[in-house]
């Protein structure tokens, strides 16, 4: 049977094309005036079947709050060393050309992508990714983690959905190749 599930980059960027700072922190996030709800975050969310990001991307999520954010839907943390096992997330060295298929046949929803970027661009490089929804943060970090790092392969994409959400603008684009 062939999943209609898709495989889904959400996330945030500043102008200058950082998803985080050098250190990893995304505290610059957090005083952005949005739309005063959600920025379309809980719409999205509950789409989701699935949630896979990497082990530097799963220390930052720890760090924001208490309790995992994620811990209703199956969450995979790529990693390329052995974890101690964590409540509400399964550690996996599985390659993500093995891995996402797999999850998109298995999901109750669509797979999303949290991060970071050597996640982006291992799921770029196998085709593996079907749209892309970039909140772009009007702020310039001078440095940090790139959303897309060099080396990502060159990808096209197509406009399907923009909208302004108080000082952000959301860009949802699907994935249409090489």
């Amino acid at each position: 049977m062939m999943s209609n599930n898709k495989t889904v980059l959400y996330i945030a960027m500043s102008l200058d094309g950082y998803i985080a700072r050098p250190d990893g922190s995304v505290d610059w996030l957090f005083d952005v005036e949005g739309d005063g709800g959600d920025n379309g975050y809980g719409e999205f969310y509950s789409t989701i079947g699935t949630v896979v990001m990497g082990r530097l991307t799963y220390e930052e999520v720890l760090k924001l709050s208490e309790d995992f954010p994620y811990a209703d839907r199956p969450t995979y943390v790529l990693s390329r060393s052995k974890q101690a096992p964590a409540p509400h997330v399964q550690f996996t060295n599985e390659a993500v050309e093995n891995l996402i298929p797999r999850l998109k046949q298995d999901s109750s929803g669509d797979i999303w992508i949290v991060g970071g970027g050597q996640v982006v661009q291992a799921v770029l490089q196998q085709q593996l990714l079907d749209e892309v929804e970039i909140a772009i943060i009007p702020k310039i970090l001078g440095e940090g983690i790139p959303l897309f790092p060099t080396g990502t392969v060159p990808t096209h994409f197509r406009m399907i959905h923009k909208q302004t959400l108080g000082q952000i603008i959301s860009i949802r684009y699907q994935v249409i190749g090489k």
